[in-house]
């Protein structure tokens, strides 16, 4: 009786969590109410509960929710086990075979990135970012396309202090990632020179979901003085062109 019971309660929250994985930004409680057609008291109690287990971020400036980084490690969880790594083996090995630098596809993990999939270039060195490694998001090109994004209340959330950026590593802080996040949407993609692996640049672009949402993050790494202005923007254009690819295979 209790399991029939708690049914209409879990099929009532998994409705928020999967209307809130649809929508570009933080929702209000009443939204949510009028969209799924629940009471405004049981939204309220179900958010509480989801808050509570990581799953949903309260904004009190706003009044708004979101969904927060369990719902993240979830997805993540996901995408690390069969469709985005299936699809996008071939897509990154063409990649690499086209631009002959070594290239990576990468999940957002909480505030880390992992590594989906690894494509060594012939006669390149080989790079850190084997499968299943975590990096910190900030600092990889991969990481700093799928967090530009993102709405910003959402990286907020992610970063809400500096602990949040560690306490190894180079220094950091949420000022800076913000003036990244805003110079890499403006360029419409991400670059990381030299802060993981001395000498080595890498460019990177987000791969979205039918909704705009960064599922993944397509990336090459190349020796950084050996990169012209004209041959980074020759490498971009492949890389945005092979995540347009991959988005394609994932979603038509």
């Amino acid at each position: 009786m209790a399991a029939t019971a708690s049914a209409p309660t879990v099929d009532a929250a998994l409705r928020i969590l999967s209307f809130l994985g649809t929508q570009r930004g933080p929702v209000a409680a009443v939204t949510l109410a009028r969209a799924l057609g629940l009471p405004r008291s049981s939204v309220y109690r179900l958010l509480s509960v989801l808050q509570e287990r990581g799953f949903v971020l309260h904004y009190p400036d706003s009044r708004r929710y979101g969904l927060g980084i369990a719902s993240f490690e979830l997805g993540s969880g996901y995408t690390r086990q069969e469709p985005i790594t299936r699809a996008g083996h071939p897509v990154l090995a063409a990649l690499v075979d086209r631009v002959g630098e070594s290239g990576q596809l990468a999940a957002l993990y909480g505030r880390d990135v992992v590594y989906l999939a690894d494509e060594r270039a012939p006669g390149r060195p080989v790079l850190v970012t084997d499968v299943g490694v975590r990096l910190p998001s900030w600092l990889t090109a991969s990481g700093r396309a799928l967090l530009a994004a993102l709405p910003r209340e959402q990286v907020r959330a992610l970063f809400p202090h500096a602990s949040a950026f560690g306490a190894s590593g180079p220094p950091y802080s949420y000022s800076r990632l913000r003036a990244e996040l805003v110079t890499t949407r403006a360029r419409g993609h991400a670059v990381e020179n030299g802060e993981i692996t001395e000498g080595l640049a890498s460019v990177a672009v987000a791969v979205r979901d039918r909704t705009g949402w960064p599922v993944a993050g397509l990336a090459v790494t190349f020796p950084a003085g050996q990169a012209d202005a004209s041959q980074r923007g020759d490498l971009v254009a492949e890389v945005q062109r092979h995540a347009e690819l991959l988005r394609q295979r994932l979603y038509g």
